[in-house]
């Protein structure tokens, strides 16, 4: 019988904590999950901090479950715009699709590799030395992950969307084809950011011209005293003066509120409307390239299979499938936790 060795033993004494950091535009998410020697999962928690970038609160945060115990082990999603990943582990083919001198890589399955730039790899250890990071992990191991039972078997586009990226694949049966991280923050060749103006319909337009706007040097004419001298003499007159007052004050200030309800509403959609367009013109732009590119093995895709992190609007489904014609499978993906699964993966 082969006997445990002593850190197995100190192992078993202790959780196992995993501290999961993804990364947004605006906001850092850790999901933390603490295993017990059985290989369960004793506890776990999330936390959303408004920063991306480690914060005070986001290190006491953290430091809160690794003081728990001293096998812990943490994971940061890469989210630098230089990472990718090419279809070949052969050395001899590297170069034909992207020169990973200056870039930190690792194969997949001895199938394809992922990539990121140096520079990018030491600002991040630089920015987290504080706590210190273990493992990074690359967007398009997430996809490989999350949707493993569909790689290994079609062959279809998978595209992982993030706050403001997105990492898109073509896999054939777990052959890599192609594959590309794109940033929302890149700018069009006129040097403007490529947004879609939305304008909105003549029925919901907010036109201070219009009729039926208010304004609020008029508000004081709407009870002109004058114009009730002809009632006569009416005991009361002071008191419904200020009734209509009242009245007509609470109504101009409800029909306000509910306008500066409708335009943030307004604001809101077109947001959501102009990030979901965006993002469309971006993987139309990238299949143009996997098409048109002879370097790669294009093949036509029909099927494109959406990890989405953020909760796209169904505007994003709408176009790929009336614009590229694909039939479109969104399935919801929690970014840190799925980074957690890797992570418990690499440590096995």
């Amino acid at each position: 019988m082969k006997l445990p060795t002593l850190n197995q033993f100190y192992e078993s004494l202790y959780l196992k904590v995993f501290v999961n950091i993804v990364v947004g535009h605006s906001k850092s998410t850790v999901y933390v999950e603490m295993i017990n020697n059985s290989g369960e999962v004793d506890s776990s928690s999330k936390e959303i901090f408004d920063a991306p970038y480690l914060t005070p609160a986001m290190h006491e945060y953290i430091d809160s479950f690794t003081k728990e115990s001293p096998f812990f082990y943490i994971s940061i999603l890469d989210s630098t715009t230089s990472q990718g990943a090419i279809p070949t582990c052969n050395k001899q083919d590297i170069s034909n699709f992207y020169d990973i001198s200056t870039s930190e890589y690792k194969c997949y399955d001895d199938k394809w590799i992922y990539f990121t730039n140096k520079s990018d790899v030491y600002d991040m250890q630089r920015a987290y030395e504080k706590i210190g990071i273990d493992y990074i992990f690359s967007p398009f191991i997430v996809l490989a992950n999350f949707f493993d039972d569909k790689i290994n078997t079609y062959l279809a586009m998978f595209i992982l969307v993030e706050d403001d990226s997105l990492s898109l694949s073509v896999f054939d049966a777990s052959k890599l084809l192609y594959a590309e991280h794109l940033d929302m923050n890149i700018e069009t060749d006129e040097g403007e950011e490529l947004m879609l103006d939305v304008e909105l319909d003549d029925d919901v337009e907010l036109d201070e011209d219009d009729e039926d706007s208010i304004d609020l040097d008029d508000i004081d004419a709407l009870d002109d005293i004058d114009e009730l001298d002809d009632f006569g003499d009416i005991a009361d007159l002071d008191s419904i003066e200020e009734i209509n007052e009242f009245s007509e004050t609470q109504d101009v200030e409800e029909e306000l509120l509910e306008q500066a309800e409708e335009e943030e509403e307004l604001e809101d959609d077109s947001s959501g409307f102009n990030e979901d367009y965006q993002r469309f013109s971006l993987i139309q732009s990238s299949v143009n390239r996997y098409y048109k590119n002879e370097k790669f093995e294009s093949q036509f895709i029909e099927n494109v299979y959406i990890a989405d992190s953020v909760g796209v609007s169904g505007d994003l489904k709408k176009y790929l499938e009336e614009e590229m014609f694909l039939n479109v499978y969104v399935r919801h993906v929690e970014l840190a936790s799925e980074v957690c699964e890797i992570a418990k993966m690499e440590l096995s």
